[in-house]
Formats: structure tokens, sequence, C-alpha cells
């Protein structure tokens, strides 16, 4: 792969802090995930400065789930379990906030779309000891 321009990769490496810390938001806020923007985080990283890659990929949790994401290990049962009941949680707690049938719809089948892909298309990785 050929390096950007030094000017790009400084923008690259900002872009992974600011997605790092959606990430760190991910990990306090209940029903906000935090291991895509990791993901995204380190795929920033690696355009930007490799070093901020090695960073981020040595962070002990952190780390983990980006090298099981990239290897195509996919989630851990427990873990699909609780993203999907975040997303139904989410849904059911703000639908009453969106004014126009058409909106709850759309809403309520965004939210069947993303419990869909969780449990049809993203792996399920057993536990390994």
């Amino acid at each position: 792969m050929t390096r950007p321009p030094s000017r790009f990769r400084l923008l690259w490496v900002a872009l992974g802090f600011v997605l790092c810390g959606l990430g760190v938001l991910g990990l306090i806020l209940p029903g906000f995930p935090g291991t895509v923007w990791f993901i995204l985080a380190a795929a920033a990283f690696s355009r930007g400065d490799p070093r901020w890659e090695a960073w981020l990929l040595s962070r002990p949790v952190v780390g983990d789930l980006i090298r099981d994401y990239r290897a195509g290990l996919g989630m851990p049962l427990r873990a699909k379990w609780i993203a999907c009941a975040c997303i139904v949680l989410a849904v059911a707690f703000s639908l009453g906030r969106i004014p126009v049938l058409v909106g709850q719809v759309v809403w309520v089948l965004i939210g069947l779309a993303g419990v869909l892909f969780i449990t049809l298309r993203v792996p399920t990785r057993r536990n390994t000891p």
C-alpha cells in the first residue's frame, strides 16, 4: 500500500484520535457501541502512522477486539445477545420520540436490520481455552 502524502497522514492520525474518543465513550455509555470506533481508529492510524496503530493494538482489551475482528473471528455469543438487546431497547425507548409514523417504521426497520446483521452475518466466536 502506498503511503498518503504527509498532509493527509496528519489528518488520518487526527481522525484516529477522534475515533478513539468515540470508542472510549462507547465503553462508558450504555447502548453506544465502542468496538466499531476502535476498529475504525486502527484503520485510520494504519493510514496515518503505524506507530499509533501499534499503540492502539497494544491496549489490553481494545487490541484483542481489533485483532479478532481483523482475523474474522466474530463475536462471542454473549456479546451478540447484549448487542441485540441494546438495539431493541434503544429502538423501543426512542420510538415514542419520533412524531411521524413513517419515521417510526423506518426506525424499527433500521433496528431490525442491525439485529439481523448481527445474528446472521457476524460469525459467532467459539470460546477456546
